[in-house]
């Protein structure tokens, strides 16, 4: 979940603090797995949601979402183009529908958050456009993920998030590529996370002029691009809540939760803690011992 948060002051976990954190980012990681699972053609949006609260409660966690100013899911769940903060109701999921679905969960009074983008029924039902701009989505956030260290600056994830979208974009149209221009939302934002799912700092997911505060030992942080095929203006419905495009373009939105120390980067909601994707980019992969 994404809400837009300024502030300089970036709060250090303890490696107990960090550890508890990755058993929150791992219910958030199995929810998200089973909900991958649930989203098929047929399925209405309140019944995923159903589905995942039972998994988050029943792994003895509770929803971050559910009850949040007045929110009444406990997940998010965004449909082609609503780009996030999608209520749970009685909408049907179709085959080949884009959908974001972001989950947040607290252990022991520690939140994980993270989000995904699938395509119900599969790649195959996907739209060319569609599939490039989830995986694209996808590769910015870790690549924004990637740019963090200690001592380095904060909104290095924006420009890391940025120049991966636009070189995605420039290598589609050199392959031939029948692609649509990209917009990076700047209304919603990253945080930073811990015994509050919104802490400051705010996360740009965008290049910003500003180079943004040093980052200290033990920071975590919610990365969560979210990238349009069209505009970056949107309008909130008349739920309060579900954000959607104006122009009608799809979108798609990634999150994990990171834990940034001094021997790298421990992705919290990732099964693996973020190695494949870390390491492929030459960044820093180091977990803690639970």
């Amino acid at each position: 979940m994404s809400i837009f948060r300024r502030g300089p002051r970036i709060e250090s976990k303890t490696d107990d603090q960090l550890r508890a954190m990755r058993r929150a980012g791992l219910v958030v990681a199995d929810t998200l797995a089973l909900a991958r699972e649930r989203a098929v053609a047929g399925t209405t949006t309140r019944e995923l949601d159903a589905a995942a609260e039972d998994a988050i409660r029943g792994a003895g966690a509770v929803p971050s979402f559910l009850g949040y100013h007045g929110f009444t899911g406990s997940l998010c769940i965004s449909v082609n183009d609503e780009v996030v903060h999608g209520v749970p109701g009685d909408r049907v999921l179709q085959d080949g529908d884009l959908v974001s679905i972001d989950c947040g969960a607290i252990v022991d009074g520690w939140h994980g958050d993270a989000a995904i983008t699938l395509v119900v029924g599969g790649r195959e039902r996907g739209s060319a456009a569609d599939l490039a701009l989830m995986d694209d989505t996808e590769a910015s956030l870790w690549d924004g993920l990637a740019a963090l260290r200690v001592g380095g600056r904060l909104f290095a994830v924006g420009d890391a998030v940025e120049d991966s979208v636009q070189a995605a974009l420039e290598r589609r149209r050199a392959e031939g590529a029948p692609v649509h221009e990209y917009g990076i939302l700047e209304e919603f934002v990253g945080h930073g996370i811990g015994r509050q799912m919104h802490m400051d700092p705010h996360v740009p997911n965008y290049g910003v002029a500003a180079k943004g505060p040093l980052v200290p030992g033990g920071a975590t942080f919610a990365v969560e691009p979210m990238v349009t095929l069209g505009t970056i203006q949107t309008r909130t419905l008349d739920d309060e809540w579900t954000v959607i495009t104006t122009d009608g373009s799809h979108a798609a939105h990634w999150e994990h939760t990171v834990a940034v120390t001094d021997a790298g980067l421990w992705v919290l909601t990732a099964h693996d803690g973020g190695e494949a994707q870390l390491t492929a980019r030459g960044a820093p992969f180091a977990p803690l011992a639970d």
